[in-house]
């Protein structure tokens, strides 16, 4: 990717330092969603990223009424490229099309979560995500669920407002507590 060199330069020399206070635990209810899979080498992640726009606006589903959801199914850089795996998400009730060729239709489950604030540039959530799985989940009590991690996207897609005004929280699926 061409701003590879620059991303892992700012990731070393501007990182954010997390800590338990900025994780809480939120109750979220399940999340009617369109789901866009990419699937394949993150390079052609651009592509997909603008399929699913123009799926959005077409659809009317404007990013401000309808919170959009990244779920990452693999790591952000696995061994093989082609292994790579993300789910882009929409919110909506309404009906997908069973024959629509770009997306289906879907749920992220409710359940609790430790939620992850993460303002600004979001083109790495990585150390946010490492942070809640190395860091926060081993000294919490608490057990990651099966689903995987997810971001919601509270405000609108970098480029329709300024990379500094994009927030996301990270979620982290939680096991239920037994009482």
């Amino acid at each position: 990717m061409a701003f590879g060199p620059l991303d892992n330069a700012r990731n070393k020399l501007m990182q954010i330092i997390f800590t338990d206070d900025d994780v809480t635990i939120r109750d979220v209810p399940p999340t009617p969603v369109a789901i866009m899979e990419h699937r394949g080498d993150r390079a052609t992640l651009g592509d997909t990223i603008q399929r699913f726009r123009d799926w959005g606006k077409a659809a009317g589903l404007a990013p401000g009424a309808n919170p959009t959801f990244m779920v990452f199914r693999s790591e952000r850089c696995p061994a093989n490229p082609a292994d790579y795996s993300m789910d882009l998400c929409v919110a909506t009730d309404a009906p997908i099309e069973a024959n629509d060729p770009q997306m289906k239709a879907g749920v992220i489950p409710g359940g609790r979560c430790a939620v992850l604030r993460y303002p600004g540039n979001t083109n790495n959530l990585e150390p946010a995500a490492l942070y809640l799985y190395r860091d926060w989940l081993p000294t919490s009590g608490e057990e990651a669920r099966a689903f995987p991690i997810y971001c919601r996207r509270r405000l609108a897609l970098i480029p329709e407002v300024p990379a500094h005004e994009v927030v996301v929280e990270l979620f982290l699926p939680l096991e239920q507590v037994m009482a």
